[in-house]
């Protein structure tokens, strides 16, 4: 690992380093009294380790260089990822009536990432990619035919057991490794116990959360992402299967129709089974996928959401206190802010956003308990912690004019939309006391794929070499000892589709190349409204030739389309980038698609169950009263 050389986070303290080096050159009695001796290390310390300790150290062997410190450390892991929230919902991103001081906070006392970006505009893709720093294409984490996220707990679709996440490499590298909340990468193969999919498999010696995803159909919402889909598909059945049985009855009765009365009864039966599923569909939702885990067991089927928040806290604050003495590796994945924005009576009606905003203070305040059990166990110093989103805020998450769904600022779209900068770009905050400079800024392009290398080397391990790791160690950006992203070219996918990439040319600019675009509905909108999220192919979206081409640096919105007429060097930048795509498309491998129809429909064999199925209830666990 190379050396880091840290930039002073104090002009003043940067000079006495330096008027201490002048003095060390100019005679070196001064340095070696010991008074002189503890101020320089302690000048060193808050400059964050610079060269002149690496000098020092080999000079006088006096003084750690910083990348040995950061080698043998092997910091704890407190990785925050909310659900949904857009960029512009926080205060430290530009929100100024969001009430968000925690998350404020770590920016404060950290580094602030402004363009970090999401490797998928939905759930499921980006968590797989985020784990195991590929894009989801690599891994099979897409669909070609419409089901971008899985869909049933109860289905075969999964991260691969193939795939090596980072909790894994960081477990066997002696790390205590944790998931909290939410997960929605898969359960079980082929029967209800096997969970080949489960975090316990995929590197996390601990598990309490949801195997599926916070969803609106838990709370019966309006706002559904099947219930109302399969209802009306049953009672389309329902309605066909009814008419067919009255038209075989009359046609009986009047002679009219020579047919016995067996497929008569069948077409009735089969009609009143229909009915009935089309009234039960919705508990069936709830039971099927609304459940919380412990490990491999099952404690609630289904959940009471007014004890969830408690729940996930207790269960934070007791991983933290049992693994204190670390090293550990503590994944919170909130459940917030997803619809149906399960909030605290004591946060409802307090926020100028509704409920959603009650939903992202409640969040905020979640955090906020999370660093003062890092506080009072003496960690803080001791943990890198890391806070964003799976992707962008969800615009069509809309009911009249009530928005149930996030901001994302200046940016143009949001969740679901495989290239616009709204659904992709993201918070990404970093805070490690002593070792990380606070109140840094860094605009260079990074993306949610680096966390997986960059935990790996922190904790000592190696990044996997037979496989592609698109991800970047984010360090020495994060130290300041290097100026410029790795990442010269990113992807951006809309389940298999590539729909746009973006070129960061060094102290240049940053081009984004749009290939695909969603049509937004209705037209002048800035979302498919009508949808619950845009399609990326058919005749739902643009194909783009000559391609979109913006200009990011000057204008991250993405509201002035660049032509060979406007841009001198047009045809340069589209041939650069067309190029990198060819050899990106390259190392692509063809692997079975997870999400496609076989991997995601609901299969009764592989429901988890508390019980004899169907009877699936159960509460194993009274929690916080």
């Amino acid at each position: 690992m190379r050396e880091p050389a840290v930039r002073c986070c104090r002009d003043s303290l940067c000079v006495s380093v330096l008027a201490s080096r002048r003095r060390f050159f100019q005679g070196t009695a001064s340095l070696l009294n010991p008074a002189a001796v503890a101020l320089t290390q302690l000048h060193l310390r808050l400059c964050f380790r610079s060269w002149l300790a690496g000098m020092l150290s080999v000079l006088l062997g006096l003084v750690p260089s910083a990348s040995s410190n950061i080698s043998t450390s092997r910091p704890n892991i407190l990785l925050l990822m909310a659900d949904d929230l857009g960029i512009g919902d926080i205060g430290c991103y530009g929100n100024n009536t969001m009430r968000t001081p925690n998350i404020d906070r770590l920016a404060e006392d950290g580094v602030k990432l402004t363009q970090h970006i999401s490797a998928a505009s939905l759930c499921t893709p980006s968590r797989a990619a985020f784990l195991t720093g590929r894009y989801p294409v690599r891994s099979g984490m897409v669909s070609s035919i419409g089901y971008r996220v899985l869909q049933w707990t109860g289905a075969s679709g999964g991260l691969p057991t193939n795939e090596t996440t980072f909790a894994k490499i960081l477990k066997e590298k002696g790390y205590a490794t944790g998931l909290i909340g939410k997960w929605h990468l898969g359960l079980n193969c082929e029967s209800a116990s096997d969970h080949c999919h489960h975090p316990l498999h995929h590197g996390f010696d601990h598990f309490y959360g949801m195997p599926f995803s916070l969803m609106g159909d838990c709370a019966h919402w309006e706002l559904s992402e099947k219930r109302v889909n399969l209802e009306q598909k049953l009672n389309f059945l329902f309605q066909v299967l009814a008419l067919v049985a009255l038209t075989l009855v009359a046609g009986k009765l009047t002679h009219l129709i020579p047919v016995s009365w067996t497929p008569v009864i069948w077409s009735a039966l089969w009609a009143i089974l229909l009915l009935a599923g089309s009234y039960f569909v919705g508990a069936l939702i709830v039971y099927a996928d609304c459940l919380l885990m412990r490990n491999h067991t099952i404690t609630e089927q289904p959940m009471r959401f007014q004890k969830t928040t408690p729940l996930i806290l207790q269960e934070v604050a007791s991983f933290l206190k049992r693994n204190k003495h670390g090293p550990f590796l503590l994944f919170v994945s909130f459940l917030h802010v997803h619809i149906p924005l399960i909030t605290m009576e004591n946060f409802l009606g307090k926020s100028l956003h509704g409920l959603y905003g009650d939903n992202v203070e409640e969040m905020d305040w979640m955090v906020g308990q999370i660093l003062d059990t890092l506080d009072m166990e003496g960690l803080t110093n001791s943990t890198l912690i890391y806070f964003t989103s799976d992707h962008g805020g969800s615009l069509e998450n809309q009911l009249g004019r009530t928005q149930y769904g996030g901001w994302n600022g200046i940016y143009k779209g949001g969740k679901g939309m495989g290239g616009w900068e709204g659904g992709i770009r993201v918070p990404g905050i970093f805070r490690w006391p002593g070792v990380l400079p606070a109140g840094q800024v860094i605009g260079e392009p990074t993306s949610l794929m680096d966390v997986f290398p960059t935990v790996v080397q922190l904790a000592g391990g190696e990044v996997p070499q037979d496989r592609v790791i698109d991800g970047q160690d984010l360090l020495p950006l994060l130290l300041g000892t290097a100026q410029h992203s790795d990442h010269e070219f990113l992807m951006h996918y809309c389940e298999g589709f590539l729909h746009a990439a973006r070129w960061h040319q060094r102290d240049r600019t940053t081009w984004k190349v749009h290939f695909v675009t969603p049509v937004f509905q209705p037209e002048g909108a800035g979302a498919c409204y009508g949808r619950k999220v845009c399609p990326c192919f058919g005749e739902k979206v643009l194909h783009h030739d000559p391609p979109l081409l913006f200009d990011l640096s000057r204008d991250p919105s993405e509201t002035h389309v660049l032509t060979s007429a406007s841009e001198p060097v047009f045809y340069q930048v589209m041939e650069r980038v067309q190029r990198a795509v060819r050899e990106h498309q390259r190392t692509l491998s063809p692997v079975p698609l997870q999400l496609d129809r076989l991997g995601n429909i609901w299969r009764p064999w592989l429901q988890p169950c508390c019980g004899p199925f169907p009877l699936c209830w159960c509460l194993r666990e009274d929690g916080p009263q």
